[in-house]
């Protein structure tokens, strides 16, 4: 993380039960005592649900710290993947809970990336009406977005994440340390989320970006190395308190928070029509945002200035440029099974300018189209 980086703790100010977000270095191997710290007892049964690679890298190490702490831990690894985020793998979760006896007073810590996070989330939120969950992100995407804000739940056939529930953790620990076993693809997929943030609210965090971008604009964002432990810190601390700040504005979804879908309308449709795993799901919010800059050019909301600014960053953190073949029918047809539909209009997060965005429902088939099609395509 480098000399002099001290970890920050960001709280996500819930009414009901406002819970940390702690982003440092080395952080995981405390997690026990900080565990104690929030008011869990030693004893208390605790399923660390993960994926193999990850449990591999940081499995033990996280058991240690429960385990040294007292805390009753078991391990449940579950195969990684988009596609296996399913109705099916919640069902192992729930069957690794019926074993262990977990209890309401029990815990589930979801150790990976988002599809882990969303998978124990569900799990705990469904399991005796509703257990205690843990989120240790292990992706940049997650550690930015996924892990914050409980929204948790599996996709359907249909489409994404249509079966699912919200349910806060008590806490999320973010461990910058360990993105170093993080494939490329997946940092530059997290990447995505970050810039996300920019351009939706933060035009100082935009800014951050884009002179890393220019410094080195073929791979001044699509590396950790190339970001730097410096940037990083800076980059988590400002999409953790940006993610809070909506979700303390409007916990389920309600209104405000849909302006953290940017990119995601889109991005949903090419996951789905891909097929699940053809593009991480952060390529394809980051397809998603181009496609919505593009909408907002044709209808007026921005111009070409704003549209290149933001095509630039996506390019320097190495995020696919080039949309698709896909069919304009099944894509209108996809956006119309989307879960933010409202009253058979789909609901569109636009950007107006770097840092500002609105929501529309006025966003005509023709007008989708004719954008996608001024897109680059594959």
């Amino acid at each position: 993380m480098g000399v002099g980086l001290q970890p920050k703790t960001i709280t996500v100010p819930l009414t009901d039960q406002p819970y940390p977000i702690l982003i440092g270095a080395d952080t995981l191997q405390g997690i026990g005592e900080r565990l104690l710290g929030l008011g869990f007892q030693s004893g208390c049964k605790v399923l660390v649900v993960t994926n193999p690679e990850v449990d591999r890298h940081y499995g033990e190490r996280c058991q240690s710290s429960l385990a040294a702490a007292r805390f009753r831990v078991e391990r449940l690894v579950l195969e990684a993947g988009e596609e296996q985020k399913t109705p099916a793998s919640v069902a192992c979760i729930h069957d690794a809970a019926f074993q262990q006896r977990l209890e309401r007073g029990s815990l589930i810590v979801a150790l990976g990336g988002g599809v882990v996070g969303d998978m124990a989330g569900f799990a705990a939120a469904t399991w005796l009406r509703g257990i205690a969950v843990v989120q240790v992100p292990t992706t940049l995407l997650a550690m930015v977005d996924a892990a914050i804000g409980g929204k948790t739940g599996v996709n359907h056939p249909g489409g994404k994440n249509l079966i699912g529930a919200f349910h806060q953790p008590r806490l999320v620990l973010v461990d910058p340390t360990l993105l170093a076993t993080l494939p490329e693809r997946e940092f530059r997929a997290g990447m995505a989320e970050v810039i996300k943030y920019g351009v939706i609210g933060d035009t100082p965090l935009f800014s951050d970006l884009e002179t890393a971008a220019q410094r080195d604009p073929s791979a001044g964002l699509a590396s950790l190395a190339a970001v730097g432990p410096t940037l990083l810190q800076r980059l988590l601390e400002r999409s953790a308190a940006a993610k809070a700040r909506v979700v303390a504005a409007d916990e389920r979804e309600g209104g405000l928070r849909a302006i953290l879908n940017y990119g995601h309308t889109l991005g949903h449709v090419v996951e789905t029509l891909t097929g699940y795993g053809t593009y991480l799901h952060g390529e394809a919010v980051a397809l998603g945002m181009l496609a919505a800059g593009e909408i907002a050019r044709v209808m007026g909301l921005w111009g070409e200035g704003p549209r290149d600014r933001q095509r630039a960053v996506v390019a320097a953190a190495g995020l696919p440029l080039c949309w698709p073949r896909l069919d304009g029918e099944a894509v209108i047809a996809c956006l119309q099974s989307d879960k933010k539909v409202r009253d058979g209009r789909v609901r569109f997060v636009l950007p107006t300018a770097i840092g500002a965005v609105e929501i529309r429902n006025d966003v005509s088939t023709a007008t989708i189209l004719e954008a996608l099609e001024a897109l680059p395509q594959l």
